[in-house]
């Protein structure tokens, strides 16, 4: 069986990729901060909602994806329990804004480069060596979650598009540096997705109802979780072994 560690794994479409990959027929090891963040005005995910994913395959964690020390300990953990890591997945993200960039407090600018764009960048450095551990010929993954937000700007949201815009830059230089390795590296860009983060983004934009999203997608509805944890779960699998430094549009049309 193949081994992969989800962060942002309580709750959204961390969630749906945990029960996904277990579907797959994975063994996970499932991390959430599972912490209020006191920079950002709504609730995070917690221990309860990441315990409920615990089962014969699935180890759960709570871990700061921000935390080079708590995802260390994590891909630790897949190694000694499940023998080795195949496939490490950013899932963890905020939004926060609202207002324009400069008048955006600094406090939840911090947030938004922390979480979206550094915890990519601190999973990467840890969950990459252990990648290129396993034996050659080897089929790791990294995979991250985007956002259509990286190519399409959305007022109120200028550093939230930054540090989408850059998980892609990111994912281009590392499928670049792991030429020749056989681990690959690429992300998913979701459209508005029915999860607590557009729910925000909904009180962000002072809209009643998160379907008002819904009439910017061509689709004219909303993404669920779990089609963007399919997208997810392929590019973690042996399957894309064609794909590298690529961003997967499953946004509902949104960036067209």
């Amino acid at each position: 069986m193949r081994t992969a560690l989800v962060t942002g794994g309580a709750r959204g479409i961390g969630a749906a990729t945990v029960q996904a990959l277990v579907e797959a027929g994975w063994n996970v090891v499932a991390t959430d901060r599972c912490a209020d963040d006191p920079r950002l005005p709504y609730p995070m995910g917690t221990w309860e909602e990441l315990s409920r994913l615990e089962g014969p395959t699935v180890v759960v964690m709570q871990a700061d994806t921000c935390s080079y020390d708590d995802l260390s300990r994590a891909v630790a953990l897949a190694e000694e329990r499940f023998g080795g890591l195949d496939a490490a997945l950013a899932v963890a993200g905020v939004v926060a804004g609202g207002v324009p960039l400069w008048e955006q407090t600094e406090e939840q600018l911090a947030a938004v480069l922390d979480v979206d764009l550094h915890g990519v960048i601190a999973l990467a450095r840890v969950a990459i060596p252990a990648l290129l551990r396993q034996p050659a010929p080897r089929s790791g993954r990294f995979v991250a979650v985007s956002s259509a937000a990286a190519t399409r700007g959305l007022p109120m949201l200028a550093a939230y598009c930054a540090a989408k815009a850059g998980v892609n830059g990111l994912i281009r230089g590392l499928a670049a540096e792991l030429r020749g390795t056989g681990v690959t590296a690429s992300c998913v860009s979701p459209g508005s997705t029915r999860t607590p983060v557009l729910e925000e983004s909904a009180r962000l934009y002072g809209l009643a109802d998160v379907e008002h999203f819904a009439r910017q997608q061509p689709l004219e509805r909303l993404l669920e979780p779990q089609e963007v944890a399919a997208a997810l779960v392929w590019l973690a699998s042996e399957a894309s072994s064609g794909v590298t430094g690529a961003d997967v549009a499953v946004d509902g049309g949104l960036a067209l």
